[in-house]
């Protein structure tokens, strides 16, 4: 009865999750599976073209080189936050997530303003002597990265403040009091129990940045496209749809193997952690 009570609860869950979710996804990967010209032939004119593996490798560096950054500013943040006060520690987390109250879209026009030629940070520049004509910053893989960090920074904060709160300051006295230095402590205590919570933050982030659209589009353009453009392009420009099917499963492929590599980081450092 109870198992048939568990199996009740979870059903409806899981047949939502397999109709919105799998049979979607599977769809997609399967039609490319369909072409008369061969099973595997759209993976073999995408891999064949050499501004396709570009876009694919260009958004690969801009996803993991996000995720890096993000991991090492939002850990310190995160650390930070977890040893305020009380009220310090309120303020401080409403801070972090007050970016995102606004939308995507919003964000990334933002540093539209702040990077173009005559933006904030270039008149500021000049104002100052530091440089005799405008820097052109946008259109380029530094802009698309400064973006993203801004955009995923906060999803890390939240996800490494509770973690590095759980863990017992106990540990880290008797750590101390056993001889270790701070940078020891750090390394055999806290970021082994902090683990999950940074696998979980760098799984966020590199999906997010490596799916995403709005973003790389504002601030990349036709320059420094990403898959997430070159996707929307495919299939809503030229209605490639089999040619989109293929780049969306190669993401997904991709998402899932990063996924695993993370998995596999993770429990070597901390058996426990997953």
């Amino acid at each position: 009865m109870k198992h048939f009570a568990r199996w009740g609860l979870t059903m409806p869950a899981t047949i939502a999750v397999v109709a919105l979710l799998i049979v979607p996804v599977a769809i997609t990967i399967a039609a490319t599976f369909a072409e008369p010209k061969g099973v595997f032939a759209p993976y073999v004119t995408f891999f064949s073209s050499g501004f396709r593996r570009a876009v694919l490798y260009r958004t690969l560096e801009i996803a993991l080189i996000t995720t890096a950054i993000s991991l090492t500013v939002g850990f310190i943040t995160a650390y930070v936050i977890a040893q305020m006060p009380g009220r310090a520690k309120s303020i401080m987390i409403i801070a972090a997530v007050f970016p995102l109250l606004t939308g995507v879209v919003v964000r990334s026009f933002a540093w539209l303003i702040i990077l173009g030629k005559n933006g904030i940070l270039n008149t500021m520049l000049i104002s100052t002597g530091i440089l005799s004509e405008p820097l052109s910053m946008l259109y380029t893989e530094g802009s698309v990265i400064v973006a993203m960090v801004y955009l995923f920074v906060p999803l890390m904060i939240l996800t490494l403040v509770g973690v590095l709160e759980g863990i017992p300051r106990d540990l880290i006295d008797a750590s101390a009091s056993l001889g270790a230095r701070p940078l020891m402590t750090f390394l055999q205590v806290i970021l082994p129990l902090a683990t999950p919570g940074l696998i979980v933050g760098a799984v966020l982030v590199f999906t997010g940045s490596f799916t995403s659209y709005a973003t790389p589009q504002l601030l990349g353009g036709e320059k420094q496209m990403m898959m997430g453009t070159f996707l929307y392009q495919r299939a809503m420009v030229t209605f490639d749809w089999v040619g989109a099917s293929t780049i969306a499963a190669i993401m997904v492929v991709l998402t899932l193997g990063v996924v695993l590599i993370m998995s596999r980081v993770a429990r070597r450092l901390n058996p426990m952690a997953v």
